[in-house]
């Protein structure tokens, strides 16, 4: 940790005097030509501004990122956001997402403390050892990422650890000025599992006021090859991906924009490990097929001429559905029935065991809407949004014959009811003042006949950002957060297992997990530094969370003792750390920097959480040959020593998680005249020295060395 505290000073503090120095001279050039990462537009945190100027942690990737990445899973965008952890991005099926030491990553899914979103859908699933979202990044053009708590004014209690938005590709992404329709077809190949990419989008603008957009992938691979040698078993995959958009302007002006998408992703696997959050023989091998859809409506009215109105109206269906079938304790053993197993489970497999045939699923209506009222006068700006937001969630479990229901699973309904208010107010274009509360209410009901629950929660907060001159900010916040229990937590039961354990019964005398939250930042910006053009800025985030009333699965379970509630309220933990991102950027040379440290403590038993993951440092360098269209870099990954070891043995790790570093590789060539205009070519090396090591919030240790190249062309007409 003291290496990469140290060195990451030296470096933020070069950085800082070298803006600071600028100061003096000269004024922010807003003709500067190079955008940095701070210098992106955030359109998720209220009025749009640039990530610098937001008083909130967040971080924004752009096509040109997710790109670059050629990332084969959703989780491996995420290698240069600070704070943000993928457990199980190995796994189609494991993906479970972590902001701030925030999201349980082994026994069920992360959806209930950080909100994922698709186009304004909300995106939920919550199995044992199931990942929490099933998606192909070709699909997204852009991924908003809000970090802590504040972002619940605007998305729901639920966002303590903070919200994930996936922006979904448009047909006028593609089109060129002058032409009427696109065809770009892609193909990637990377060597570790011959993993293989194809992918076509085809984008036409019908008439002067519609477009619309088809998209396709298909992607597989084999097992990965370790590191330090042996495959990951359960990481191939065979999927299919789509989405279809189309986008109407109409009203005056054409302003007024209504969109319809539909997006699908299917894998069917055989021989899938049970536990996808990480590899555990005990669980064994079962085959899976799952199906996740999304279906958004959007209807945004911004009434330029009318400062009462700024509308936006969305209304989304999204259904995710497992089918879990052939359990096996191995490869090419017999499959399960009923009797004597895995001599590690003295237990019999009975008819209510997670591991028989099962259909689980997820289905969520939701209708969002919000106005802004929009008021300027003389040297201020004040933008008041108010909103709500409905929804409506089943949750189902589909067993065979006359299989018992699953007491691990249980059925249910969720009914919610959000209304909120937030009021942005800009003076002198220096000071940036917002106010935001929320009131969220729950009704759940449950098929297992147990008692009807209702609930609420309240999420205020208070923001200020302030400019002291044109390339220096401060800006901090105070947000208080609480999170209502869920479908699982609250009906979940579990028999005794004889032998091992007591009984667990349901969970209704659950409280809110409630979060206070402080943060506090700075940052810098300027132009010319080292060449005409150029730009660099830099954002140091500062938080705090008190975190009280923790639902966690309850462990105290006496051999033979009295039946306990499966999940209870723990008690008191603090989450407090350090997030930093700087760029720079000029004609021939860029560079980025990302920054994490994050410690948590249980405050019942004075040891450190175990959600917490390793800190780290991305630093990534790259060179332009403009004339040429060529770019090239490379990415240096640090991470300390994990705070908390996860234990070795039957569900625990493969060694400590200890410190570690790595390199990656990159370049891409972007011809933009001559006949091969359209073309791209990206190549890449992921670590590049084949670093054998485990993240901190993993069971697995790291994929070994991986080539990559991607060709893609368009065509116009």
């Amino acid at each position: 940790m003291g290496l990469v505290r140290s060195r990451t000073a030296a470096l933020l503090g070069g950085v800082a005097l070298a803006l600071v120095a600028q100061q003096a001279a000269q004024a922010q050039n807003v003709n500067a030509t190079n955008i940095t990462l701070l210098e992106r537009l955030v359109i998720g945190a209220g009025a749009p501004k640039v990530a610098i100027n937001t008083p909130q942690a967040v971080t924004v990737l752009n096509q040109a990122d997710i790109d670059k990445e050629q990332a084969d899973t959703t989780g491996a965008l995420f290698a240069t956001v600070p704070g943000v952890t993928v457990v199980g991005s190995q796994r189609q099926f494991g993906e479970a997402f972590n902001i701030r030491g925030i999201g349980t990553t082994e026994n069920s899914s992360d959806g209930s403390r950080v909100i994922i979103n698709i186009d304004g859908a909300p995106k939920f699933n919550e199995q044992y050892r199931m990942g929490s979202f099933f998606s192909d990044p070709e699909l997204y053009k852009q991924v908003e990422v809000l970090r802590g708590p504040a972002s619940s004014t605007l998305y729901g209690a639920g966002a303590i650890g903070g919200v994930i938005n996936f922006t979904t590709k448009d047909a006028s992404d593609f089109l060129q000025d002058g032409n009427s329709g696109a065809l770009r077809v892609k193909t990637s190949l990377d060597t570790n599992g011959l993993g293989t990419l194809t992918s076509a989008v085809l984008a036409q603008q019908v008439t002067d006021t519609f477009e619309i957009l088809a998209a396709g992938n298909w992607r597989r691979r084999n097992n990965v090859e370790l590191a330090k040698g042996g495959e990951l078993a359960g990481s191939g995959f065979d999927t299919l991906s789509g989405l279809i958009k189309g986008t109407a302007h109409f009203g005056d002006n054409n302003e007024q924009e209504l969109s319809l998408s539909y997006q699908r992703w299917t894998s069917d696997a055989k021989d899938q490990a049970y536990a996808q959050t990480g590899t555990s023989s005990l669980f064994g091998v079962t085959d899976r097929a799952v199906l996740d859809q999304t279906a958004v409506l959007h209807w945004e009215n911004p009434a330029t001429d009318n400062p009462w109105v700024d509308l936006k109206v969305n209304l989304s269906y999204s259904d995710t559905q497992n089918d879990q079938t052939n359990h096996r304790y191995a490869l090419g053993a017999p499959r399960t029935v009923i009797g004597p197993v895995n001599p590690a489970f003295p237990q019999n497999v009975t008819a209510d065991s997670i591991l028989l045939d099962t259909r689980y699923g997820y289905k969520t209506w939701q209708l969002t809407a919000d106005n802004t009222i929009e008021w300027i006068g003389d040297g201020f700006e004040n933008y008041l949004t108010t909103g709500f937001a409905a929804s409506t969630q089943d949750r189902s479990v589909v067993r065979p014959g006359t299989a018992a229901p699953l007491p691990a699973h249980p059925q249910g309904t969720e009914n919610k009811l959000g209304i909120f208010a937030q009021n942005e107010f800009i003076w002198a274009e220096k000071l940036t003042l917002i106010a935001g509360a929320r009131g969220d209410f729950h009704w759940v009901n449950s098929t297992t006949g147990a008692a009807n629950i209702e609930g609420s929660a309240f999420s205020p907060k208070l923001a200020a950002h302030y400019e002291l001159t044109d390339n220096i900010g401060v800006f901090g916040s105070i947000a208080h957060t609480e999170r209502l229990p869920t479908i699982d937590e609250l009906y979940s039961v579990a028999a005794a297992s004889p032998g091992r354990s007591a009984p667990k019964s349901t969970s209704l005398g659950l409280l809110k997990e409630e979060a206070n939250t402080i943060e506090a930042g700075f940052s810098l910006s300027g132009n010319d530094l080292l060449t005409s053009g150029d730009t660099a800025a830099l954002k140091t985030t500062a938080f705090y969370s008190d975190l009280t009333n923790l639902i966690a699965s309850n462990t105290a379970r006496p051999f033979g003792g009295a039946t306990v509630p499966y999940y209870g309220n723990i008690g008191k933990a603090r989450i407090y750390g350090v997030e930093v991102e700087a760029s720079y950027d000029a004609e021939l040379l860029y560079a980025s920097l990302a920054y994490g440290i994050t410690v948590g403590d249980n405050l019942v038993n004075n040891t450190p959480l175990t959600t917490v993951p390793q800190n780290n440092l991305a630093l990534t360098l790259g060179i332009r040959n403009v004339e040429h269209d060529l770019d090239m870099g490379a990415r240096l990954t640090i991470a300390d020593q994990g705070r908390y070891i996860v234990a070795a043995g039957p569900f625990g790790a493969d060694g400590p998680a200890d410190a570690y570093a790595t390199v990656d590789l990159f370049a891409s060539w972007k011809p933009q005249t001559g006949p091969l205009a359209g073309t791209e070519l990206q190549l890449g090396i992921d670590n590049l020295f084949n670093a054998d090591y485990r993240p901190n919030l993993s069971i697995d240790r790291s994929t070994g060395r991986t080539f990559k190249i991607s060709v893609a062309k368009q065509f116009d007409w």
